[in-house]
């Protein structure tokens, strides 16, 4: 499913009505039934206060209005603006339903006793509204927030930003919210996401070929979408036709990031895992790995990896390996800056790269233009901004991820609530799968081993990101589930792929 923008919803809605002949009015008649029918699918009738703006999101809510009050709610239609500020299209849509009896008044002086034992619709301002929510009308936001009933927002909570989440000056923040045609940034970037509430996506009538239309660059990644990206294993499938990866990770005090690596790519379907590590640390791994194989790289001598380590790793590829996973554990020093400079310039093999592996590229990101490969890099915030440090700060967290990722022809995995993974082709896809429990030491280093095997099973680098990292955030409320948001622990995440991988099985099962 398609994420759009505020700007490209209104070309959604133009043509429609301009290129396709449905009326402007057909489709807000359509956008109140939808809301109506939400209501009445939770609530029995009841008392219900309809707050409405001057524009279209008004007229939906006074649809919804005008429908709920013919079958039995006791409606108040609350219009927060003067009549003489009303669209034309709104106005019509009030005069309407006075004329079917809604009580209807003009006022921004609402107080609490009119508002409880209520359902609130909140249609004020919708997906077009830009300007911060300020005076007597962030009052009566703060009033309609506080009083602690049920609200419904029409399309997305007043004040919520729909391209970037933000909130401006005051929001709703609503218990449902039921957008139109397609979900917008803002439902699913916070702290919009926090305000939107339960989301429902009503069809209103716009044309398939528009909410398909590859001029929307940006896709929800739902259970739907990831289980159709889960790799078919052959029945004659054996180790090497599954892949090997080569973990590059680890250093003194750091090698538990390394083992995380490598199981999880186990995992993911890899065929077989070996972990390079610096060989002083040899025997320390030794001890500790059971499926994955063990490769001594030139070290330091102070347990981290030397220079040199780049041409041994460069020897073995892509001969022995078939990608490499590099960044968790490795510490920092010149020595790695420069093993990465040589990885990335000579590899012929794709590599996933995270965590110190990024900040060795700190300040030569140049280095990524001169790849044969094919690159994934995984930074969370802080990794990003040191990788780009002209990025505007202003700048939402889906634009700076497809910014980056066309500059530099990488596949950009920008970790987060919701983690983007962007495409060196302009095209970005935000998950839908995870929660904060995963806000713990190691998941990201699991998150490298999972993208990594499934890279080893010939799959295409943006489809083994997407897939990795649904299926990361899929083990993640998996585990949650079991042990609760503040004790789950990275391997909680390990241990629950395989659950992950069969509830997308299933969900494909019933989708097939």
């Amino acid at each position: 499913m398609k994420l759009a923008t505020a700007e490209e919803m209104r070309l959604i809605d133009r043509e429609t009505i301009q290129q396709y002949g449905i009326p402007a009015v057909v489709l807000m008649e359509r956008a109140g039934l939808a809301v109506a029918g939400q209501v009445k699918a939770q609530y029995l009738p009841g008392k219900l206060v309809v707050l409405c703006g001057p524009g279209n999101n008004g007229g939906d809510g006074l649809v919804a209005a005008r429908n709920l009050h013919a079958v039995g709610y006791r409606v108040t239609v609350c219009m927060v603006v003067h009549r003489e500020n009303l669209s034309d299209e709104c106005s019509a849509q009030l005069r309407i339903a006075e004329s079917f009896g809604v009580p209807v008044f003009f006022a921004a002086d609402l107080d609490s006793a009119d508002l409880h034992g209520s359902v609130i619709i909140d249609a004020m301002f919708g997906t077009g509204f830009s300007k911060p929510i300020t005076g007597a009308l962030a009052a009566l936001v703060h009033l309609v927030n506080d009083v602690g009933e049920p609200i419904i927002s029409v399309d997305i909570p007043s004040g919520v930003s729909s391209d970037t989440g933000e909130i401006l000056g005051a929001a709703i923040r609503a218990t449902h919210t039921v957008t139109f045609g397609l979900p917008k940034r803002g439902h699913v970037l916070h702290p919009g996401a926090d305000y939107t509430g339960y989301l429902s996506v009503a069809d209103i009538g716009f044309p398939p070929a528009l909410m398909r239309d590859r001029r929307i660059a940006v896709e929800l990644v739902t259970a739907e979408r990831a289980s159709l990206l889960v790799p078919v294993r052959p029945a004659h499938a054996y180790k090497n036709m599954l892949g090997h990866v080569l973990v590059v990770a680890g250093s003194t005090g750091k090698t538990g990031a390394a083992l995380m690596t490598a199981k999880a790519c186990l995992k993911a379907g890899a065929g077989l895992v070996t972990i390079g590590v610096p060989e002083t640390l040899l025997d320390i791994f030794m001890s500790r790995a059971t499926e994955e194989m063990i490769l001594p790289l030139p070290d330091t001598g102070a347990g981290t990896l030397a220079a040199l380590a780049a041409d041994e790793i460069l020897r073995l590829s892509p001969g022995r390996f078939d990608v490499l996973a590099i960044g968790p554990g490795l510490g920092s020093s010149d020595d790695l800056h420069a093993i990465m400079r040589e990885l990335i310039s000579r590899s012929s093999v794709p590599m996933v790269i995270d965590a110190d592996g990024l900040n060795a590229l700190a300040g030569q990101r140049g280095v990524l233009q001169t790849a044969k490969a094919p690159l994934v890099l995984t930074p969370h915030p802080a990794e990003l901004r040191r990788l780009d440090p002209d990025m505007p700060a202003d700048m939402s967290r889906i634009d700076s991820a497809m910014k980056f990722a066309s500059s530099h022809g990488v596949c950009l995995v920008a970790k987060g609530a919701p983690t983007i993974t962007a495409k060196p082709d302009g095209q970005a896809f935000v998950n839908t799968a995870g929660n904060a429990g995963m806000a713990t030491a190691g998941t990201g280093d699991v998150l490298t081993g999972i993208i990594a095997g499934l890279l080893a099973q010939k799959m295409e680098p943006a489809s083994a990101a997407i897939l990795g990292v649904y299926l990361h955030g899929l083990a993640g409320d998996i585990a949650v589930a079991d042990c609760g948001q503040h004790s789950l622990i990275a391997t909680d995440l390990i241990s629950k792929l395989p659950n992950a991988f069969l509830a997308l099985r299933k969900n494909d099962a019933s989708v097939s």
